[in-house]
């Protein structure tokens, strides 16, 4: 059930929220109807849906570790429980693989794993190398096995604390990143923390999304600072996620559009 936040925050997104009318952008107007409003899935979707079929029937239990998300809880869950309610639905996960292919992204960065159907969308970015980080040791081995299930060898699954695993990461892998999707450790700080770690290693082109941004008044606050951030020159708020441009040439520009 939507919490009052949630409802309030819905309602202001709704109030706000324009059409391609209303956008005189030519970056964004593109962007807008090749990407958000883009019609049809990738090839790749039936292959990673009927994964996605089956964990929605699979009733083992996982032990799950929360490393601080504040979405999982320590002890058993079922993994068509996890998949049901902490998994991105198919639209987003298509989603993310058409942000990625619009950017022509090749270092692909995701922050929160899960069971891996979002870093399968993402494998299938034309040349893409895709590093995806997991705190719970159980849901990177669903992950792994979905991966390997598919043979996509383009995906390295980065398993523990993904406020150690990302510093080390970037210490030893110091290319620019193209698309970063941040889906873990819903809360101020860390997102925060996350997002000074990795900007080092942005340019111009990079686009980063935020799951998110509304489900609590600590992720919407993490959103207002990140979108005003002064190396952010462009920003979309889809409700659930939100978008970050780089480009200077974007001029401080945002918008709030339904997906």
């Amino acid at each position: 059930m939507a919490s009052l936040h949630q409802v309030r925050a819905y309602f202001t997104h709704w109030l706000n929220r324009v059409d391609e009318h209303s956008i005189h952008s030519p970056y964004f107007f593109d962007f807008y109807n090749k990407v958000i409003k883009a019609n049809g899935y990738p090839d790749c979707a039936p292959a990673i849906e009927n994964i996605r079929t089956k964990l929605l029937h699979n009733p083992t239990e996982l032990s799950i570790e929360d490393l601080g998300s504040g979405r999982e809880r320590n002890g058993k869950r079922k993994l068509q429980d996890i998949v049901t309610t902490s998994v991105s639905p198919p639209e987003y996960a298509q989603l993310m693989f058409r942000i990625c292919q619009y950017a022509e992204a090749r270092k692909i960065l995701e922050l929160g794993t899960s069971v891996g159907l979002t870093s399968l969308y993402l494998s299938y970015v034309d040349g893409a190398s895709v590093y995806t980080f997991e705190g719970s040791h159980s849901l990177a081995n669903v992950a792994l096995t979905n991966i390997e299930f598919l043979e996509r060898s383009n995906v390295e699954v980065l398993e523990g604390d993904i406020a150690d695993s990302l510093s080390e990461f970037l210490q030893r892998d110091t290319a620019k990143i193209g698309f970063v999707y941040l889906d873990a450790n819903h809360r101020f700080e860390p997102t925060l923390r996350y997002y000074d770690l990795l900007m080092k290693r942005f340019n111009e082109k990079t686009i980063m999304v935020i799951d998110d941004i509304h489900n609590t008044p600590e992720m919407e606050r993490a959103w207002k600072t990140l979108h005003k951030h002064e190396l952010v020159y462009g920003s979309v708020d889809l409700f659930r996620c939100g978008i970050l441009f780089f480009d200077p040439a974007l001029n401080k520009q945002h918008f709030v559009w339904s997906l």
